[in-house]
């Protein structure tokens, strides 16, 4: 699949790699020294939606490469704005996830308060949220999304407009992998090191040749996490527990 697509649109295909390595470059710039823990501040809603965009361009552009690019090859069309405007409209649909994650966030915080501190409810909320996408990785739900985002239905998309077939995929997408980007808010959205992780799972699930053995795995790395965060949670790699001295100098580093 990959090999093929890389062949048959380069441009598209590359283009879109290089897209997603620029995104990541960005998103380590704007995000040095900030705070990467569980239920940290997410600014304001313009500054966080930019943010996120950015970050779905580097997490999620390499897993799409290879439908955007036969795409562009079912559509038969030479100029490069098939995969352009595919790739847009299937950002679009995650900058709204986004959206919607931010406003379940702060309304969460607004009515519950200190009850989602991390040493009040909080750890055994990320705790929950980690158990319930490890569950959904293996539903059958999950496997129906899966085989969609794979390209097996992309000439479904071929005869509508490249925008509309990229908000369709992008719908597809958010239905195979949002219980991975509600594991990242677990744990910490701000998180390079777990952006990367599950960056990496959605890219070999979507492209790579065991779709079914990664998304078992990925289930059983998250349930070792839901269970580790409520006893050891110092011993995660790359997570920064609230009220520790990794968060502490974070603050201190953004003030």
């Amino acid at each position: 699949m990959i090999v093929r697509a890389a062949r048959s649109r380069p441009i598209a295909f590359f283009g879109l790699l290089a897209a997603a390595g620029l995104a990541w470059w960005i998103t380590a710039e704007r995000m040095a020294g900030m705070d990467a823990g569980p239920g940290t501040d997410l600014g304001a809603a313009g500054w966080f939606a930019g943010v996120w965009a950015v970050m779905m361009a580097g997490m999620m552009l390499p897993s799409l490469a290879p439908t955007a690019a036969g795409y562009a090859r079912l559509s038969r069309r030479r100029d490069p704005s098939p995969w352009l405007l595919f790739a847009a409209g299937y950002l679009l649909v995650w900058t709204g996830v986004g959206l919607l994650a931010y406003g379940l966030f702060v309304l969460g915080k607004t009515e519950l308060g200190n009850g989602l501190a991390w040493h009040s409810g909080g750890r055994w909320l990320d705790a929950g949220v980690l158990a319930a996408a490890a569950v959904y990785q293996v539903s059958p739900l999950k496997r129906h999304y899966l085989t969609r985002c794979r390209g097996a239905h992309a000439h479904e998309s071929a005869g509508s407009g490249a925008f509309l077939a990229g908000v369709r995929n992008g719908g597809w997408c958010v239905g195979c992998s949002w219980a991975l980007m509600a594991a990242l808010f677990a744990l910490g959205v701000m998180s390079l090191t777990w952006m990367a992780v599950i960056g990496a799972v959605v890219a070999i699930e979507k492209a790579g040749p065991r779709p079914r053995l990664t998304t078992s795995v990925a289930a059983g790395l998250l349930t070792l996490l839901a269970v580790v965060i409520l006893v050891a949670p110092h011993d995660i790699p790359g997570l920064v527990v609230p009220s520790s001295s990794g968060s502490a100098r974070a603050m201190s580093a953004m003030g």
